[in-house]
């Protein structure tokens, strides 16, 4: 068999590695990973999360899973940047495929979603989901605190996602507060970045606005997220609408005065050497994106976490030009 185009079934042998592939054609898997449910050795399982019903403003993040994949192509052909390394040499990672919600039946979707990040957490797979709105972050750091215990949560947004509700209702806006409450996240050792919206309460979270990180800088942040979390097991949550709209136009909520992708992009590779045990991207809703804007910046954000991972584990960057 020539090893060319289809890799996401095509290579059977291995999970690792990759091979010539034109970025305008095949298998649209994440970074044409295998499509696989057999997780024996595997390091990193990607699955999308189809789920919008909970959004409070525009919908069409259930599309946003396959379209982050369309958008990772490019990142499957070259060496990874600023790295240099193929993260896939070090990496075993696979496209799970997504989980099936039954969205008739609405109090089904946040226990499907869990006891599907169960069966991959279980496995000793680390778990990178692309959703979807942003209330899918609740079931996931359910099934990751069974394994890890409470969490240091670094939540990417907007909005604080603290809002009070009912503990029962489906809400994009409500889980981190219902999951701080739970345990499931430790909120001393947790940071929300890029918040532009109001609360009254910060219920414990450090609270790094995009003001105050455009002013006082990338690396002053990241200190603050890296010092809070010290050796605690690391979740990231990033909402797309942490971006500024003119860096991602294709979400529900667009607030203006965001991070910039190089911004965000930083911030994530500043958190190398953390715990990093999980992390969503969430609510990229294609219908209101331009030439794949919010699509491209998802899809690098989760490439750049899957380097770290690679990292931890031994890929050796190689430097190039003045970083």
């Amino acid at each position: 068999m020539s090893k060319s185009g289809d890799q996401a079934f095509l290579r059977k042998d291995t999970t690792k590695g990759r091979w010539p592939e034109m970025t305008y054609g095949g298998a649209l898997s994440f970074l044409r990973r295998n499509y696989s449910r057999d997780l024996d050795g595997v390091d990193v399982a990607v699955t999308g999360v189809p789920f919008d019903t909970s959004v409070t403003f525009r919908p069409g993040c259930r599309l946003g899973p396959q379209a982050i994949r369309a958008a990772s192509v490019q990142l499957a052909e070259l060496k990874a940047f600023p790295y240099g390394f193929d993260p896939f040499s070090t990496l075993s990672v696979v496209d799970y495929g997504d989980v099936y919600l039954d969205p008739h039946h609405p109090n089904s979707v946040r226990p499907a979603i869990e006891a599907h990040a169960d069966r991959i957490l279980e496995s000793g797979a680390k778990l990178l989901a692309l959703g979807g709105d942003h209330s899918i972050a609740y079931p996931l750091l359910k099934a990751h605190s069974k394994r890890y215990g409470p969490v240091a949560l670094i939540q990417f947004d907007a909005h604080c996602d603290t809002w009070e509700d009912d503990g029962e209702k489906l809400d994009h806006g409500t889980m981190f507060l219902r999951a701080a409450r739970e345990g499931i996240i430790d909120v001393s050792k947790s940071t929300q970045v890029g918040l532009r919206t109001f609360n009254d309460e910060d219920y414990g979270f450090e609270i790094l606005t995009s003001p105050w990180i455009h002013r006082n800088g990338i690396d002053a942040a990241i200190k603050v997220a890296r010092d809070r979390a010290g050796e605690m097991p690391v979740y990231i949550s990033f909402d797309v609408d942490g971006l500024d709209p003119a860096f991602a136009p294709g979400t529900g909520t667009p607030v203006p005065g965001g991070l910039a992708s190089w911004q965000a992009l930083e911030f994530i590779r500043g958190l190398e050497g953390l715990n990093l045990i999980g992390m969503d991207v969430v609510e990229v809703s294609p219908p209101y994106d331009h030439s794949e804007i919010t699509s491209i910046a998802a899809a690098t954000i989760a490439h750049d976490w899957l380097c770290l991972i690679a990292k931890a584990k031994g890929a050796k960057p190689v430097q190039v030009g003045r970083l």
